[in-house]
């Protein structure tokens, strides 16, 4: 066991490609986890890549639903007792389109993914959290700098980084550090559905636009995202809050 022995972690999106790597790196250092997301089959496909079934537990919710929320806050705390990580994780990209052609009903769901759903899980898993604790909330490139045709994307991650910040001032008597990691374009299905909308709306190959965008000049490894929300939800960041990770390869320079 390593330096995260018996902590009580919530990953929210943790069937996903980042949640879940990052549960594993947690995992191996001794961590009890609950993987949160919409969808069954992939969450018990998740918990059975575990070994160590008694230390990985799964809650199918809608982080933008409150009961829902409070629901797998409850039951992790009941298993295990009070949290000592929160992974705000869950995310919805939405689509492509002008902002006077997007569709109001995918910008509120967006929203409510996005922002929304951070907030409810801050707002009920906060007050469970054992002092000296960490929050990380997954932002992104987009939530400091733009692009033409993802408005609600764009402003949800923007909008995550001012949650960060009030939650931030409220944790720090508490010694519990709330950060934002915001990744730049990664090598998964969730930036393959992105860049994809891109190449159908503008015909340009959307991939090979933004590896030339990114000084390091390519995608980053779900690994390497999975490695940074690990270190801000560790001790290795006992003394960093209030602060935005970019894991982006130089792409917000």
């Amino acid at each position: 066991m390593g330096e995260m022995k018996n902590k009580v972690c919530i990953i929210t999106g943790g069937a996903g490609s980042i949640g879940l790597a990052s549960a594993r790196l947690m995992y191996e250092q001794g961590a009890r986890i609950m993987l949160v997301d919409l969808d069954r089959e992939e969450l018990m496909s998740a918990k059975a890549s575990f070994s160590d079934q008694d230390r990985v537990s799964i809650s199918v919710a809608d982080v933008s639903n409150s009961e829902q929320v409070l629901n797998f806050v409850s039951t992790t705390v009941e298993r295990w007792g009070k949290l000592d990580v929160v992974f705000a994780n869950a995310g919805f990209s939405g689509t492509c389109a002008s902002i006077a052609d997007y569709p109001e009903d995918i910008f509120d769901k967006v929203i409510a993914v996005n922002v929304r759903g951070s907030f409810l899980t801050c707002k009920y898993g906060l007050p469970e959290m054992n002092d000296g604790g960490s929050i990380v909330i997954t932002s992104s490139i987009m939530g400091v700098t733009a692009r033409p045709n993802s408005i609600a994307y764009i402003t949800s991650k923007h909008a995550l980084i001012g949650l960060m910040r009030g939650t931030a001032k409220e944790a720090a008597p508490r010694n519990i550090r709330v950060n934002v990691l915001a990744p730049g374009p990664v090598d998964n299905a969730f930036q393959l559905e992105i860049e994809e909308r891109i190449n159908n709306v503008t015909g340009i190959d959307a991939t090979k636009m933004l590896n030339d965008w990114i000084p390091l000049g390519r995608h980053a490894r779900v690994e390497e995202i999975a490695k940074t929300a690990y270190f801000l939800a560790s001790s290795q960041s006992s003394f960093t809050t209030g602060s935005i990770l970019m894991a982006d390869g130089g792409m917000h320079i």
